[in-house]
């Protein structure tokens, strides 16, 4: 897992907001539009990540459809040291 906890955030282009809605997550659940308000990212934009990040098992959704919300998975929590230590470098 943390082989691709790497290359998800720095191995990639996208990897810098992807962290910001993992962060943003963390904090509170929330679904893809809200965090497109809350990060001032695209729709779209954040709707890739999210398909990116759940593809890799870091968030998991709650939910089905537009309302559905995203939390970071059990795997992601297992290793949040390690995406502790990627926040650091990226940002």
């Amino acid at each position: 897992m943390e082989a691709v906890l790497w290359y998800v955030f720095t191995g990639t282009r996208g990897g810098k907001n992807r962290l910001r809605i993992l962060k943003t997550v963390d904090e509170r659940p929330r679904n893809a539009n809200q965090l497109a308000e809350a990060l001032d990212l695209d729709y779209k934009t954040v709707r890739h990540h999210l398909d990116v990040l759940t593809e890799n098992d870091v968030v998991q959704k709650s939910g089905d459809g537009y309302g559905a919300v995203y939390l970071p998975s059990d795997r992601a929590r297992h290793h949040w040291e390690t995406i502790e230590q990627i926040m650091e470098q990226v940002t």
